[in-house]
């Protein structure tokens, strides 16, 4: 019994304990957060001759996220940047007399083709009022240099570097990994280009893949190549050449002897210029995109609330029946139905960067989408293509009056696939467990534990095959096409932008700020403004519960991209529900 005592009491000392412990750290956690944006709160005012500046760095995001906690505390990622800020800072500061020029800081980010595009279009309507771009890099990136060859002036450091090498996509492949581990990828298709299901099941790429991964990439590359050379005003052959020759290798009078930029500088001559051009005498004023955003006075601040409403629907990341992450059915769901019902939204834009995901998942937004153009039907809808919108990514969107797609964007996949992991070798022959099952009936779904039966792969290519021709038949319903005509350029065939309009995938090429522009003159509005959707909500408590495991995961964090990948596409699998409308990650850089 006193045993008994002891250890209940040493039980309840350790709950206190650990409360105790645990409400330091919030409250520490709390006062750090607080510190560090006090830190910032000191007022921005906007000064005349002032230079905007664009910082090209860190994550490139097409939307604003919610802050991480534990990032917050340990400062061990930067914090993502919203596309939509930089766009709308660039917009408005076109019609801001107290803007002088943009001073484009490139280090470095982390952005897709058709995010570049978003910020390229900007910029370009920002010179056009007659204002001048400047750019200036340590370092150039491919994707940073992309940008800044639309600036008015191109600067280098005298000791910097310049990458132009072209584009290629790397596909990792786990056939060997799980040979090794006794996993058997039991894979169900429609499509001969649906090459999501390669990884699991070769060992190398498919003929079918590499021959779409060669259009794609030679289309995109050739449109890149020829707008980097429209801007410097040098030939696309030469650009051609340039990445073929290790230029991140060359001396920086190389790059300005064939005018990549316009001159060599360090980055107190680049201040000295902004300072002479904005006529200071020292120090130029500079203030952030960030910064200028938040300023209700700028012309972003006085537009909005004034004329017609135009929301824009984000749908992000993997397709998925529930959850917090990706787009969850079950929230984008009951997200478009309230637009529908909102009375103040005069047009909804969807704007789509996904590779897909649940065929079921896709199918409920699907219909949603649906039930809008029933209950609103004077009301447009668009969608507007990011980096991807394939697979699922098209399923959801293919049933609107305009589509819009960047000519770097990868759309289309339209096709269905399901993968059932056999995990009987792996339990058989490592493990040394056998299973046996007894059951009085045959119609039963596959499980991990056993191969499927011939009458289960029959079923669940039925299964698979009805699934296609829905998907095929949102698809030429949506785009007032023919079955036939859908299927000639599906089959789980990934499509570039300009090759997607050729085939009337989409209907036009241009980003988001195109689409919105485009809705405004079919509403008649002179004046219009935007909001996005989802409301952005950030729960503290949520993440303060989570802190602990988030601790240990940082604790333990290692560099071991490779092997996080692996175990990424693993659970992948696991997490997946039977159908799939998903193409296979393709990072373009």
């Amino acid at each position: 019994m006193k045993k008994f005592l002891y250890s209940f009491l040493g039980t309840v000392a350790g709950i206190w304990i650990s409360v105790f412990i645990g409400f330091i750290l919030m409250f520490f956690a709390i006062g750090l957060i607080v510190s560090s944006s006090g830190s910032n709160m000191t007022t921005v005012k906007l000064k005349d001759d002032s230079v905007l500046k664009i910082s090209l760095s860190g994550n490139i995001v097409d939307r604003e996220t919610p802050a991480n906690l534990m990032e917050q505390i340990y400062s061990n990622a930067e914090k993502a940047v919203a596309l939509t800020d930089m766009v709308d800072a660039i917009s408005a500061a076109k019609d801001d007399s107290q803007i002088k020029g943009i001073y484009l800081e490139c280090a470095g980010a982390n952005m897709g083709l058709a995010q570049a595009e978003a910020l390229i279009a900007a910029l370009k309507e920002f010179r056009q009022s007659g204002k001048w771009v400047y750019s200036y890099a340590d370092s150039y990136t491919q994707s940073d240099y992309y940008v800044a060859s639309v600036a008015d002036s191109v600067f280098i450091n005298p000791i910097g570097m310049l990458d132009i090498h072209g584009l290629s996509a790397t596909t990792m492949f786990f056939k060997g990994l799980m040979d090794k581990l006794g996993v058997e990828a039991q894979v169900v298709k429609v499509g001969t280009y649906k090459s999501a299901v390669e990884p699991f099941l070769l060992s190398g790429m498919s003929d079918a893949s590499r021959e779409q991964q060669e259009h794609f990439l030679g289309n995109i590359w050739g449109y890149v190549k020829g707008q980097i050379a429209a801007n410097r005003k040098i030939s696309a052959d030469s650009i051609n050449a340039l990445a073929d020759s290790f230029t991140f290798t060359r001396q920086a009078d190389f790059y300005l002897s064939k005018g990549l930029v316009d001159g060599l500088k360090y980055q107190h001559q680049i201040t000295d210029l902004l300072a002479s051009e904005t006529g200071k005498a020292d120090e130029p004023n500079m203030i952030s995109f960030s910064d200028y955003v938040g300023l209700s006075n700028s012309p972003l601040g006085k537009n909005a609330g004034k004329g017609k409403k135009i929301a824009v629907l984000y749908a992000i990341g993997d397709i998925v029946d529930s959850g917090n992450e990706g787009i969850s059915a079950t929230s984008m769901v009951p997200e478009i139905l309230k637009i529908a019902k909102d009375e103040s939204v005069a047009g909804l834009i969807l704007r789509v960067n996904s590779g897909g995901g649940s065929a079921f998942a896709s199918e409920q937004i699907w219909e949603a989408f649906e039930q809008f153009k029933k209950l609103c039907p004077e009301k447009p809808f668009y969608v507007s293509m990011g980096d991807m919108a394939a697979s699922g990514g098209y399923y959801i969107s293919c049933g609107a009056n305009k589509i819009y797609a960047e000519p770097v964007t990868l759309t289309g996949s339209i096709g269905i696939f399901g993968i059932i992991p056999n995990i009987q070798p792996l339990m058989r022959e490592k493990l040394g467990v056998n299973v046996e099952t007894v059951q009085t009936n045959t119609g039963s779904f596959p499980t991990l534990l056993q191969p499927m039966t011939d009458g289960q792969k029959a079923a669940m290519q039925s299964y698979v095959n009805n699934g296609y021709e829905l998907f095929v038949s949102r698809c030429a319903n949506g785009r007032h096409r023919t079955v036939e005509q859908i299927k000639a350029v599906a089959e789980g065939r990934v499509w570039d932008g300009q090759s997607a309009l050729q085939h009337g995938l989409v209907d036009k090429l241009g980003g988001l700020e195109m689409a919105v522009a485009d809705m405004a003159g079919e509403l008649g509005a002179d004046e219009y403004y935007t909001v996005n959707y989802p409301e952005v909500k950030v729960k503290w408590w949520e993440m303060l519960l989570d802190m602990d495991s988030d601790l240990s995961a940082a604790i333990s964090e290692t560099d071991a991209a490779t092997i996080q990948q692996t175990a990424r596409a693993l659970r992948t699998i696991r997490n997946m529900s039977p159908l799939q409308c998903r193409t296979n990650y393709i990072r373009v850089r």
